[in-house]
């Protein structure tokens, strides 16, 4: 089984992502920064990195220890971590001659940002066109790439409902859920060089 490195395993999406590689025993690094979750992913037999995904020389060391040519998951955000972190990620990524990364970012980037609503905008703009910026730094690098952008996030437990679509949509998903469709596609050249918004249509939207 190809070995898994993710950014952002911390918590959210990449918690349940790495959860999914520990079940298929499978080989997975994680590069973390809070202590609390360095000590919980490594109890739980994840080969963590502690240090940040802005700087290129954490990237570098997870890059060295995550074994032959890993897949490549980004779920960070927040702050820097939305824009520079994500392109020193790529950066990287491209001088080691990586060659696959999913990264997860939002409903409302790139071509999206004109289906959210003045509230959204308001909202969580800001995050969306940093995000934006990552999106499309990836696109435009050497790197085999599927980018992912899930509805509203929820903690409750996946349904198994959510689906994949390549049109404008809006709507739901579970954390759990965007994880197991990370996981489906790591390897599926299918889905390389393709742009996925997923939503449950089982769950009700919380804006309008």
């Amino acid at each position: 089984m190809k070995p898994w490195l993710i950014f952002g395993a911390g918590k959210g999406v990449g918690r349940h992502l790495a959860a999914i590689a520990l079940e298929q025993k499978r080989p997975v690094t994680a590069l973390i920064r809070d202590d609390q979750q360095v000590l919980e992913l490594s109890t739980a037999g994840v080969n963590v990195i502690h240090g940040d995904a802005c700087d290129k020389k954490s990237i570098e060391k997870a890059i060295s220890q995550a074994g032959e040519n890993p897949i490549i998951f980004s779920t960070i955000g927040g702050g820097d971590a939305d824009h520079y972190g994500n392109i020193a990620i790529i950066d990287v990524l491209e001088q080691a001659k990586i060659s696959r990364m999913l990264l997860v970012t939002s409903i409302g980037c790139g071509d999206s940002w004109k289906t959210l609503s003045p509230r959204a905008k308001s909202l969580f703009g800001q995050s969306v066109r940093h995000k934006s910026l990552a999106e499309s730094y990836l696109q435009t690098s050497t790197l085999d790439f599927t980018i992912i952008r899930p509805g509203g996030l929820t903690d409750q437990s996946g349904t198994g409902h959510c689906q994949r679509y390549q049109e404008e949509v809006h709507g739901m998903v579970s954390r759990e859920d965007v994880a197991k469709q990370l996981a489906q596609m790591a390897e599926d050249g299918q889905t390389y060089y393709q742009i996925y918004a997923l939503v449950d249509p089982e769950l009700k939207p919380h804006w309008n």
